[in-house]
């Protein structure tokens, strides 16, 4: 027999019962067994010994996930209650609300969430080991709940409870209930004389009985829960299963049951059909790589949902797996009724359905599309959906942030998936990389995005590496920019969110203007941008007077020439010398070593006036400004400003041989008419040249570039110079009548320039014949007087009939020479009045008033109807057409 000192396990834990509930070892005979059982099994405390490393691990995790405050947070929770684990039990156990309005919610990450749905077996009652299995077995009993609480007989200051009570019994969870915040809320059960459910009781409250001969099965509610519950996860029950024909859950038709619980139930069906939808949704997409980092925060988004989700099925299912363990041994009554159910489910199912909802506009997206219809959902008059969908579209957008971030600080654009808005073409080469390379894909842009702002991020990028790859400026990008990369992302998503035009927009306004004034600086400092601008001004559009008027007169000669004959190397060697003459000389010699000489194409009966150009050679970052089509159009530009100059050049050299000649054929008196007739016409012309000079200089090529140069000095950017410079160039071909709208236009006057060439060709013809008459009447006279001096007859009679005979030949072709000026004067002023009608009915209004400074003593107006028309009503009428 053992002494006091030794005195056995069980006899001290009966003496510890009798001294706790004061009383005799046979009264508390059921205590102890129920208190020997307890002791004796299997429990393992593994929560209580990992705990201090599962909460150190959860606080990492949201110290990574940069969420310092809410690790404190759990820091300060789990300190109370670890420290008050036995107090927070009880006071939770005591204030369990009765009614079905609680919703239970659960701390704890669930282990594992499929269950398997068994049959639940009678517990022997001599069990030392376990409680018995409850039918839900991945989600233990140990795990969740702890070991088996004691009646609530074995707590102080409770009364025992006599046979068949089953008044409502609220017991001490222990620490590991610290982990789930979860209770039950025990009713009335049919229990044995001694307070303990008999086989039969068990059998009632959750049993699939056969049915009536009818071949109807009976299913009670409880059964019914128990379905709803796998079915909530997307597992069919016994009950409740999925029909594929109808896309949804129903109840089995066998099934015995009232409209009312098979209406409920099919309600409460729905949220695990929500559950497959959105479950099926992600379990394909995340598998699916080219779905990109915006499609997987978006699946990354639905499994933190569904985990919420699934920690309310964890507490539902550890509420049930108590209540068989308690319940069924001390004839307690389920709390887990259908309409509580319904209830404790009713903000979930919002929450799904929201989900759901999204899966269906997001399928098909991704990238910052996706991004788009996420935020789609964000405009709603719901507080709760409201904040649900911008927390999923905050985990959305951290890939374009981050994206973004690389983008505009590092100029680096890591997209394998095409999820940015935007898009790079490695094919294309540095000199068109700032044109061309990099381009905005508009379906991936976000719509919490402004387009503005999405061009500025273009252009950032877009800077930085034309400073690297062209401009080959190795100069890091931290130093252009001031403001460094924010160093929480996932706060910056929130901030795009609540603050877009301050916050976020003061990153993107900062590191565009910081980068586009730094690539200027580049391109004006190094490169000289725009003095190139202004030599392409004075050489290319001939504003430098002196150089052209001397190029053109050293030209003269080489350019009358066939054009087969011209040799460019003898035409560069002329430039050099007009350079050299001119205060051309004193530009730049990086300036004058890109000035060249250029032949256009050989036509058959080309002049050199007719292939002749200047050219002007771009490279490097400044060919981003004058590309290939813009120095195309400046040549275009060229050949009809340099054409429209040899017009000027062609009519001054007409008027200084009307100059030359009325002194030298004064002894002509008969050729006097031929050369008013030239002057007169002559007159005309340079009336014209003038205007139209006045025009293109002044109103065309002053304005523009006046315009121009303004508008490059208050450019922010590369673009709004390449912008304002393509509007320059393009002003200037449309209003130099070289656009394909102004083709007729054109036409005509290349019409009136070639009666100026047939002029200049029609009167050294008759210059010629007069002066070849005046130079044989004066050898006739000199060779009189000389005959006369040596004492001979001036002249014989055949010799004098033979002089008159020619002088009327000479006499008898002036009318002929009349004639062709009247006939060249005739196709001149019609071509000119063809040319003003035209002028008339042009929508530009610069055009209309060149025809009134034209005709400005409306000697056109008298011949031709059609210009008697006013401006103002011919330019109503085009506007109106």
């Amino acid at each position: 027999m053992a002494t006091p000192d030794q005195k056995s396990p069980n006899v001290l834990l009966q003496s510890l019962c009798c001294r706790i509930l004061g009383r005799s070892e046979a009264d508390v005979a059921q205590q102890f067994q129920y208190a020997v059982r307890v002791i004796g099994s299997n429990f393992a405390p593994t929560v209580e010994r990992d705990e201090f490393l599962v909460a150190e691990k959860i606080k990492k995790e949201l110290t990574r996930q940069r969420r310092e405050a809410d690790a404190a947070l759990f820091s300060e929770l789990h300190r109370k209650l670890h420290s008050q684990a036995s107090s927070y039990a009880t006071l939770f156990a005591q204030a369990l609300p009765r009614d079905a309005h609680s919703t239970p919610y659960y701390y704890a990450r669930p282990q594992t969430l499929p269950l398997n749905y068994q049959e639940r077996s009678a517990p022997s009652a001599q069990s030392s080991g376990s409680l018995g299995s409850s039918g839900i077995s991945s989600i233990g009993v140990h795990a969740l709940n702890g070991p088996t609480p004691p009646p609530a007989s074995l707590l102080p200051g409770q009364s025992h409870p006599g046979p068949g009570t089953g008044d409502c019994l609220r017991q001490q969870l222990g620490a590991r209930l610290a982990w789930t915040l979860t209770a039950s809320q025990p009713s009335l059960q049919t229990t044995t004389s001694k307070g303990v459910p008999s086989a039969a009781s068990r059998n009632v409250t959750r049993p699939r009985r056969d049915g009536d001969a009818g071949g109807a099965v009976e299913v009670t509610e409880a059964a019914l829960v128990r379905d709803i519950l796998y079915v909530f996860q997307g597992i069919d029950g016994r009950n409740v299963k999925m029909s594929s024909a109808d896309n949804c859950y129903t109840v089995d038709g066998k099934a015995n049951l009232n409209r009312s619980l098979r209406d409920t139930a099919m309600r409460l069906a729905e949220l695990g059909w929500l559950h497959n939808k959105i479950r099926k949704y992600t379990d394909q997409r995340s598998l699916d790589r080219s779905f990109g980092l915006v499609g997987q925060s978006f699946c990354a988004a639905l499994h933190q949902e569904l985990k919420e989700y699934y920690r309310l099925l964890s507490v539902l299912h550890s509420q049930l797996q108590l209540e068989d363990d308690q319940g069924v041994n001390l004839g307690l009554e389920s709390s887990l009724t259908l309409r509580r159910l319904l209830v404790w489910t009713y903000d979930p199912k919002i929450r799904l359905k929201t989900l759901a909802a999204l899966v269906d506009h997001c399928q098909g997206r991704k990238g910052g599309e996706l991004a788009s219809a996420v935020h789609a959902y964000t405009k709603t008059g719901d507080p709760s959906m409201r904040s649900l969908v911008q927390h999923i579209l905050s985990l959305v957008s951290h890939p374009v942030l981050s994206f973004l971030y690389r983008w505009i600080y590092d100029g680096e654009l890591e997209d394998a998936h095409h999820e940015f808005f935007v898009a790079s073409d490695p094919t294309v080469k540095a000199d068109r990389l700032w044109h061309d390379k990099y381009t905005l894909r508009t379906s991936m842009i976000p719509s919490f995005m402004t387009m503005d702002q999405s061009r500025k991020v273009l252009l950032i990028g877009k800077s930085i590496n034309f400073l690297h790859q062209v401009c080959h400026d190795q100069t890091p990008p931290a130093k252009m920019i001031a403001v460094t990369r924010s160093a929480e992302p996932l706060q910056d998503a929130a901030d795009l969110f609540t603050d877009l035009e301050n916050a976020f927009q003061g990153k993107i306004d900062a590191a565009y203007f910081e980068t586009s004034k730094y690539l200027l600086d580049v391109l004006n400092g190094k490169y000289s941008l725009l003095d190139h601008m202004q030599a392409v001004r004075r050489y290319l559009l001939l504003g430098q007077g002196d150089f052209i008027r001397h190029l053109m007169d050293l030209l003269k000669p080489e350019l009358a020439r066939p054009a087969t004959t011209l040799y460019q190397h003898n035409l560069t060697g002329i430039l050099e010398t007009a350079v050299r003459a001119t205060n051309a000389q004193f530009d730049s010699p990086e300036i004058l070593k890109r000035l060249d000489v250029r032949l256009l194409e050989v036509s058959p009966g080309d002049t050199g006036w007719d292939v002749f150009s200047l050219d002007y050679h771009v490279d490097g970052p400044i060919a981003t400004v004058f590309t290939r089509e813009c120095m195309s159009q400046y040549l275009r530009v060229f050949n009809f400003l340099w054409r429209a100059k040899r017009m000027e050049y062609i009519l001054t050299d007409i008027r200084k041989g009307h100059m030359c000649n009325a002194k030298l054929l004064r002894n002509l008196p008969e050729f006097s008419g031929v050369l008013h007739h030239c002057h007169i016409l002559a007159s005309e012309m340079v009336h014209f040249i003038h205007q139209m000079q006045y025009y293109i200089t002044f109103e065309v090529l002053e304005c523009s570039w006046d315009e121009l140069w303004s508008q490059v000095r208050r450019a922010q950017d590369l673009d709004h110079i390449i912008a304002a410079h393509e509007a320059f160039l393009g002003t200037v071909v449309a209003r130099c009548l070289l656009d394909a709208d102004s083709r007729a236009l054109l036409n005509q006057l290349r019409a009136v320039f070639d009666q100026i060439i047939e002029l200049q060709s029609t009167q050294d013809a008759i210059c010629r014949a007069a002066l070849e008459e005046l130079q044989r009447r004066l050898q006739f006279e000199d060779k009189k007087k000389q005959r006369e001096a040596e004492g001979q007859w001036g002249v014989t009679a055949a010799e004098e009939e033979q002089e008159n005979q020619r002088v009327q030949e000479f006499r008898e072709s002036l009318p002929k020479m009349c004639s062709q000026l009247r006939i060249l004067t005739h196709f001149y002023q019609g071509v000119v009045q063809q040319f003003l009608v035209l002028l008339m009915t042009s929508p530009d209004e610069s055009l209309r008033f060149l025809s009134f400074r034209l005709d400005f003593n409306e000697h056109y107006r008298a011949r031709e109807p059609r210009l008697r028309v006013s401006l103002g009503t011919r330019g109503r009428r085009s506007s109106h057409t």
